[in-house]
């Protein structure tokens, strides 16, 4: 089991499915039995242990996928909520890979959001995204980021990692060349090209 931090009120909990009990699985999870919500107690109590990840008083997102190479990945976001509030259930969804396509455009609620991103990358095998892309530009629109991916290597070796990634911290806003377009033609150009990697050099550290 590895346990992140990704924010304050985000963690992401990546568990080898061999460690799961052999009558539970991703579907299984969804499901509110007791051996469901036992696991989630266990992961819960580990997260507060090792990354000190507190959800009392708190409404829990948990989101999870299965990948390819036979993990199971949890996120959990918290956010506060008041008394009344208090006893409502975990809500739950299933996540799913991105289809890779050739352009990719993802949406950051602010900055601040695209900087964690670039430096979480930066401690993982995604530091040099220029594998990933051709090239890779930012843009602020209507108080808004968009990181545009053009030319996507479809070969590129962690492109799973890099989908589950950047899922974390940003969503999907377009695949389509009309909407970069769009973006070029109003938008506020921050970088043109390498933008993860000058991100890092001027703005993180």
């Amino acid at each position: 089991m590895k346990i992140e931090k990704l924010t304050d009120n985000k963690i992401r909990i990546i568990v080898n499915i061999d460690e799961l009990s052999e009558n539970i699985d991703l579907k299984n999870l969804i499901k509110s039995d007791n051996e469901s919500f036992a696991l989630f107690q266990n992961l819960l109590k580990e997260a507060e242990k090792q990354v000190g990840f507190t959800v009392q008083g708190c409404r829990l997102l948990v989101e999870a996928f299965s990948t390819s190479e036979g993990m199971i990945v949890f996120t959990l976001t918290k956010y506060k909520i008041d008394s009344e509030q208090s006893n409502k259930k975990l809500k739950i969804k299933r996540k799913s890979l991105n289809n890779v396509h050739k352009n990719a455009i993802y949406k950051f609620e602010n900055f601040e959001e695209f900087c964690n991103f670039c430096t979480y990358c930066a401690k993982t095998p995604l530091s040099n995204l220029k594998e990933f892309a051709k090239n890779i530009s930012l843009y602020e629109y209507n108080n808004l980021y968009y990181l545009v991916f053009s030319n996507i290597y479809e070969s590129y070796k962690f492109s799973n990692l890099f989908y589950t990634t950047i899922a974390e911290f940003s969503t999907l806003a377009s695949t389509s060349l009309v909407f970069k377009s769009n973006l070029i033609e109003h938008g506020n150009v921050i970088f043109k090209a390498n933008a993860v990697e000058k991100c890092l050099k001027y703005f993180v550290n």
